[in-house]
């Protein structure tokens, strides 16, 4: 069957699953939207409802990053909790295998990064409150009913994974690098109890409406492990100085104290934070590398 022929069924099958929750009412033409990193997405139109499709690209195996039956449990667990995610609407595992979720209205922007920018209040409160969006994410049952949720990863593993990629960018890209993977390598903290991680947890996988969180997104790379992992990478995009020549100053974000302040509730510091700041900035680094 050719690319195209599949893709003509997918559509199809998407139409008729919505029609069936939609029973006489039009359901309109697939429109693929930009961005993204994983699968296919689109959104489409069922009577006055909006839903956005994400679909393992024909051809494909639903592995990885294209696995998108892994982000549709993710979101179907967390459906009624205290964390903010869009409603998964309809699952189709027969291949290629798609889901449907609810529509979130609202902008993800990443305030040192992207465009258009955001007032500086608005920035400095929307980070804040989703470092307290953070905390309750970690909250949740690993064990939640239809979660499957993959064996932890502890600091090490992250360490070694990412050690990969760093050591996959050429050599004069990496300066220092070598370094720096040493010292992680030799100072791996003790861990502390496996929660559920997000794996890009930040405002630009945040939909916001003014200061409000009304949706996390973007769940392809969720697992679980130790929180400081996610809590290592959100504060990466707290200062425009971590992204040369790309970053832009925003008076007024949170500083790092106030955001693990904002996430912990007040409560003790978390251990060894040093440690994983520098694991996020290498991991940043092995991205860029890449790019």
């Amino acid at each position: 069957m050719s690319t195209a022929t599949q893709a003509t069924e997918l559509a199809a099958r998407v139409r008729d699953a919505l029609a069936r929750r939609h029973p006489g009412s039009p359901v309109g033409e697939l429109r693929t939207l930009p961005g993204g990193h994983s699968g296919l997405t689109y959104s489409v139109t069922a009577g006055e409802a909006v839903y956005v499709i994400k679909a393992v690209p024909p051809g494909q195996r639903p592995v990885g990053r294209n696995d998108v039956l892994r982000q549709a449990r993710v979101l179907g667990a967390l459906a009624g909790t205290a964390v903010p995610v869009p409603g998964v609407a309809a699952v189709d595992e027969s291949q290629p295998a798609w889901f449907a979720m609810d529509f979130a209205a609202g902008e993800a922007v990443e305030p040192v990064l992207d465009e258009p920018e955001v007032p500086a209040a608005t920035a400095r409160a929307r980070m804040l409150q989703i470092a307290s969006v953070l905390r309750r994410l970690h909250e949740t049952d690993v064990d939640t009913p239809g979660l499957d949720a993959p064996e932890p990863l502890d600091a090490a593993g992250e360490l070694e994974r990412w050690t990969r990629t760093l050591h996959a960018v050429p050599t004069e890209l990496r300066p220092g690098g070598e370094e720096l993977l040493k010292r992680l390598a030799d100072e791996v903290p003790d861990g502390l109890p496996p929660v559920l991680l997000h794996g890009d947890f930040r405002l630009g996988n945040v939909l916001c409406v003014g200061e409000r969180a009304v949706a996390v997104v973007d769940w392809e790379i969720w697992s679980v492990g130790d929180p400081r992992i996610d809590l290592g990478w959100f504060l990466l995009f707290a200062d425009h100085r971590n992204f040369p020549q790309l970053g832009r100053a925003v008076p007024g974000l949170p500083t790092e104290a106030e955001l693990l302040d904002a996430y912990g509730g007040g409560g003790p510091a978390l251990p060894s934070m040093d440690w994983f700041r520098a694991l996020g900035r290498m991991k940043m680094a092995a991205i860029m590398g890449h790019n």
